[in-house]
């Protein structure tokens, strides 16, 4: 198996951790694994093809549609209500 493939297994398994956190500690290991997946993206489509790009891709809007649909209202200006469990 490939370094990336290897890798992205890795971040799978880091994000299910994370994943089982309480919603407060998830916030700094979740940003950066939503930052490291374009990374290990790119590379896995460079190496094995864009066929695996898509399927990693798809994977990663699945597990991180939340977030992402949150950065994305956020970022068209509309509003983007926070989980009651991360309201002060």
């Amino acid at each position: 198996m490939s370094v990336p493939l290897i890798l992205g297994c890795l971040w799978v398994l880091a994000s299910a951790i994370v994943a089982m956190l309480p919603m407060r500690q998830q916030m700094v290991p979740g940003v950066a694994l939503l930052i490291a997946a374009p990374v290990l993206l790119v590379w896995i489509g460079w190496v094995h093809g864009w066929v695996w790009l898509a399927v990693g891709l798809f994977a990663f809007l699945s597990m991180f549609r939340n977030p992402l649909r949150y950065f994305l209202r956020r970022a068209l200006g509309l509003p983007a209500p926070l989980p009651k469990e991360l309201e002060k």
